[in-house]
């Protein structure tokens, strides 16, 4: 029988939870009639915990929502704020783009999950139709597993 694994080897969010997240968020895709999705759901390590392509959902989608849960992560911060920083500090992006390998993408979609007491879990990012209704599909998924979604603006 395989031993569980140790409470300090989870960072984060569960597979449980992530799985959770996913489904859910790409539910409210359906239900919204949004373009198919790619979901990507990170542990607070930045590890893959999720990874969910719907059919007809194009190539670079899986990279796109990493780079958006890959961002949130790198900063602290969703990835609405992220875009806003973006369009009024071009130099900072570019220089965070070369820090991150080209890893962060700086538009909606990438949503930091919290717990209740403010604890980061981990990131989600998606990509697939318009990053605001990329974005809301985030915030769904997250808030249907109980958790909370930190999109870069403030309470």
């Amino acid at each position: 029988m395989p031993q569980p694994a140790h409470p300090a080897a989870v960072n984060g969010l569960t597979l449980a939870q992530a799985e959770k997240i996913a489904d859910a968020a790409l539910a409210k895709g359906r239900e919204l009639g949004l373009l198919p999705l790619c979901v990507q759901v990170l542990d607070a390590g930045g590890h893959v915990k999720v990874t969910k392509r719907e059919d007809g959902a194009s190539l670079g989608r899986p990279e796109v929502a990493m780079g958006k849960a890959y961002g949130a992560l790198a900063m602290g911060f969703g990835t609405r704020e992220l875009a806003r920083r973006a369009q009024a500090m071009p130099g900072f992006t570019n220089a965070l783009s070369d820090l991150t390998g080209g890893r962060a993408v700086p538009v909606p979609g990438g949503v930091l999950v919290r717990d209740a007491n403010n604890v980061l879990l981990g990131a989600v990012g998606i990509s697939g139709d318009a990053s605001v209704k990329d974005e809301e599909a985030c915030i769904a998924g997250i808030e249907a597993a109980g958790l909370v979604a930190d999109h870069g603006d403030p309470a």
